[in-house]
């Protein structure tokens, strides 16, 4: 059914007259005419009688003229229900302890009152998730997707460069290292459980493992952050990799240490997925919160060839 033509038939319901109907419509009386005769071909019924002194309301009209305006009234609830603002922003920030997530969390401490969803499509490897956007299931993913790889109809924006940091045992060779550089990791057995092959965080350690030489491994079970933590504690040989924005929790007797890398330091470039054109005010807020207050990308960062350059910050 037309909704437009649902509105001509109220306005004209309301006001009496075709052509004062076509002025409050802001259109011709003509086209309001076309309107209203289309709509009594698909009811299959005449819903206004035209007289000298202007157009009534048949008896079936005045049956169908409450229904029309529940219709349009149900029509102006599902379009406010959608505009840009009217709901919350929903965001997948991919894991909970990660950088995305404090990103986040810092844009919503800034902008409070901020309607906002952050959630976990932490099953979805990044193709999958920038489908999600495009579909509609969030407006906004954080991943690293290659540039070919972005389908149309998404924007694409590396806004979120995380310098990786090494975390060993109190018994680890570099454990009292102040900071070392990613080569001088050949050598030392590096775990990472849990890395799924059509992952991009598979693609991104394989690149770091082929740039530097490094022997970055998921084999064995994943049981999860605290026996991951608990296995390097008791570990003079085994380190992993963690972002330095992480929020990891262990014991104070495990002593575990959180060494920086320079020289390059290697960063996860986390891109910004939304869909082209999105007016969301949130979505536009939370961009200029990091290009203006987010962290900014490290002089000598590494990241692999196929990440797209970092955003310019403004100015």
């Amino acid at each position: 059914m037309d909704v437009q033509a649902l509105r001509t038939f109220v306005a004209v319901a309301q006001t009496g007259q075709f052509q004062a109907a076509a002025d409050e419509l802001g259109v011709s009386q003509q086209a309001v005419s076309k309107r209203i005769a289309a709509l009594e071909r698909h009811i299959g019924v005449t819903l206004l009688v035209r007289s000298s002194r202007g157009s009534r309301l048949s008896l079936d009209g005045q049956v169908f003229l409450p229904h029309a305006r529940r219709i349009l009234a149900a029509v102006e609830q599902a379009e406010r229900a959608v505009r840009p603002g009217s709901r919350p922003l929903r965001v997948d920030v991919l894991n909970r302890r990660i950088a995305p997530a404090q990103a986040v969390y810092r844009f919503y401490r800034s902008h409070p009152g901020t309607d906002l969803d952050a959630v976990t499509l932490d099953k979805e490897n990044a193709v999958q998730a920038a489908q999600a956007v495009l579909e509609g299931t969030v407006d906004a993913s954080f991943r690293a997707l290659p540039a070919d790889q972005v389908p149309a109809g998404i924007h694409a924006e590396r806004l979120l460069d995380t310098p990786l940091e090494l975390l060993v045992g109190p018994g680890h060779p570099l454990a009292d290292a102040p900071w070392v550089g990613p080569a001088d990791l050949a050598g030392h057995r590096i775990w990472i459980p849990g890395i799924r092959p059509d992952t991009e965080w598979a693609a991104f350690y394989r690149a770091l493992s082929e740039a530097f030489g490094l022997s970055i491994d998921a084999l064995g079970p994943n049981f999860g952050d605290e026996a991951l933590m608990d296995a390097l504690a008791d570990s003079a040989s085994l380190a992993t990799l963690v972002g330095s924005g992480d929020r990891y929790l262990w014991p104070h007797n495990h002593d575990l240490r959180r060494i920086p890398l320079h020289g390059p330091t290697p960063v996860y470039p986390h891109v910004l997925l939304f869909r082209s054109g999105d007016q969301h005010p949130a979505l536009t807020a939370l961009r200029d919160h990091l290009r203006t207050a987010g962290p900014r990308t490290p002089h000598d960062a590494w990241a692999p060839n196929w990440a797209g350059p970092p955003a310019e910050p403004p100015g």
